[in-house]
């Protein structure tokens, strides 16, 4: 065999590195696409933000002036040609101008912040008021050091005992001692070493009536028959009536299992929509939050001196900020294309609820705005749309369903939202099996298997029909 050359024509795809960065900004969060940016400004000098348009309150192009007009004149005074050229494409500006802004008063996506102490400051704050000897503030600032973040001490006191320097002949009964100065502190029932000596610490500052007798009763003999609702048994353990036995169970249920958890660090997470959906002339309109629209532009300075220098290692600099600023205009076309599309697509809900909701696939979006699946699951992946009913993730709208007796589909969210719906309108003292939720909605045309009502419910943290059962 001899070797030869041959020409074949092949048609590939090729990831460009515009292309690349395109899919990259798209799949970020609003958070993520705000840090991605600071890098970029940071690393370079041709881009900037518009902060004028921050500080004045105005969006770029929605004066109504011709900005086309603007560019030629500052050129004409400036001599700049770089100086507006980049910062704002007309269909850039006319796209921020459409997308309307919050008003003062729908705008409450601020992050405050308040003041917190932590538990362990609390409690020593109580104890330097203490009259207490240098020995006693010692052993409760250690037992003060063993708590978790809810208030018990889950070590057992000699346990601490050993773990104390042996020269200081620390014994288990001082710990005791400590311990008891600790559980008179605020919050009630801090220093407990169980959910039940946590509930009995709170009952017993409490004024006594029978009430409280029978609540103690229960928490220190019976806690377990209360938590699986067994309240048949737990009438004849205590010899009560319902009445009784109602005021009791109401008492304990107002107690607080988690003391300390009041002052724990909370990781607290702010979302800032990328859309907003609004009614308008009885139509459901998605615009662009103007607050998650970042307003960069190609500094002028460094523009003009690119312009006069051919050849300067600017160029590189200034090819990315074009491509950055029309793939960050082109991620939030595309956001509001889909969000559109959605909110097209699910009109009762925004009209009736969850109950309302119709089942959504990607493919369905997809195929409708000309784009693949995999893009439609990046836009709906941490992106997020204000409405009057909340804020909801985009991928929120998408879910599976199931069929019902007419040939059609019921989206799995509107199952829920029914199941939802039954439970809040049961009888108390008879609440409804799955079983009995599954024949409700299959009299409504919905056929749902009792291990998906089962599967549905857990998803909403409903508990079972027994634990659901009140006296």
């Amino acid at each position: 065999m001899k070797p030869s050359l041959q020409l074949k024509l092949t048609q590939h795809l090729a990831l460009t590195p515009q292309l690349q960065l395109s899919i990259r900004l798209l799949q970020l969060s609003t958070l993520e696409l705000e840090q991605e940016l600071e890098n970029y400004l940071r690393d370079n000098p041709l881009l900037e933000r518009q902060e004028e348009y921050a500080q004045s309150g105005s969006l770029p192009g929605s004066d109504g002036r011709d900005e086309g007009a603007d560019r030629e004149t500052a050129e004409d005074h400036s001599e700049q040609p770089y100086a507006d050229d980049d910062s704002w494409p007309v269909e850039e500006a006319s796209y921020l101008a459409s997308s309307g802004s919050f008003d003062d008063e729908d705008n409450d996506y601020q992050d405050v912040q308040a003041a917190t102490i932590s538990l362990r400051e609390h409690l020593l704050w109580q104890l330097g008021l203490m009259n207490l000897s240098e020995r006693d503030r010692a052993l409760v600032r250690c037992l003060v050091d063993a708590l978790d973040e809810d208030g018990y001490l889950t070590q057992s006191l000699e346990e601490l005992a050993e773990t104390m320097p042996a020269e200081l002949a620390i014994e288990p009964e001082e710990l005791q001692a400590a311990l008891n100065h600790l559980q008179h502190f605020d919050p009630t029932g801090v220093g407990a070493r169980s959910a039940q000596e946590c509930l009995l610490l709170q009952l017993q500052v409490l004024p006594a009536d029978r009430t409280r007798t029978l609540a103690m009763e229960i928490v220190s003999q019976f806690l377990e028959l209360l938590a699986s609702h067994d309240f048949v048994k737990l009438k004849k353990q205590t010899g009560c009536d319902d009445e009784a036995l109602r005021a009791a169970h109401l008492l304990i249920c107002s107690l607080n299992p988690r003391p300390g958890a009041q002052y724990a660090a909370s990781d607290t997470r702010y979302v800032t929509p990328d859309v907003v959906v609004r009614k308008l002339r009885g139509q459901w309109s998605v615009s662009v939050n103007a607050e998650a629209f970042p307003r960069l532009r190609i500094n002028s300075l460094y523009a003009h001196i690119l312009s006069r220098q051919r050849g300067s290692g600017l160029a590189v600099h200034l090819q990315e900020a074009r491509w950055l600023i029309r793939n960050v205009q082109q991620r939030f076309d595309t956001i509001l294309r889909v969000a559109q599309a959605i909110v097209d697509r699910q009109r009762q809900f925004f009209d009736h609820g969850e109950v309302a909701m119709r089942p959504l696939v990607l493919r369905e979006i997809a195929d409708l705005l000309g784009l693949h699946e995999s893009t439609i699951s990046r836009v709906t992946t941490q992106k997020y749309m204000a409405t009057p009913r909340g804020i909801f993730e985009l991928k929120y709208f998408f879910g599976s369903h199931v069929g019902t007796e007419a040939g059609g589909a019921c989206s799995a969210t509107a199952i829920r939202a029914l199941i939802k719906q039954m439970i809040g309108a049961e009888e108390p003292k008879k609440p409804l099996s799955d079983s009995q939720i599954s024949e409700i909605l299959g009299q409504q045309g919905i056929v749902v298997a009792r291990r998906t009502i089962a599967k549905y419910r857990e998803a909403l943290s409903i508990p079972p029909v027994n634990l659901r059962k009140s006296i």
